[in-house]
């Protein structure tokens, strides 16, 4: 069974950080490409960066880079959300996921809040 478990997550002042980790089981992680994927109430789903299976190319929304930065752990089978100068428009649920053939499509965890606010 394909687990994904998001932690990290919490409230921040604006200009905080905040460093999200997401936990995999059940599947070769090394093997897979890893998002992550933010959903704030009343808006659809928004990438946010994505990261090889090697972690060795990584990909950003515009609105974060130079403030976000994936990374992963392979040995670990955990991946990385850094996310510094934290704005209130980055406030959301911030769930990873991964796109599995064999396990019914994407995947993800059951999300962790980040709430921006003074």
């Amino acid at each position: 069974e394909v687990q994904l478990v998001e932690s990290g997550g919490g409230l921040v002042q604006p200009g905080g950080s905040l460093r999200l980790s997401c936990a995999a089981s059940g599947f070769t992680f090394g093997s897979y490409d890893m998002t992550w994927v933010r959903l704030v109430p009343g808006k659809g789903p928004e990438w946010v960066c994505d990261i090889t299976s090697s972690g060795d190319s990584t990909r950003y929304l515009d609105s974060v880079k130079g403030r976000f930065t994936i990374s992963r752990d392979n040995a670990k089978n955990t991946l990385y959300l850094q996310m510094n100068s934290l704005k209130p428009e980055d406030t959301a649920v911030y769930y990873c996921a991964a796109d599995i053939s064999w396990a019914g499509g994407l995947q993800r965890g059951q999300g962790t809040q980040v709430t921006v606010s003074s």
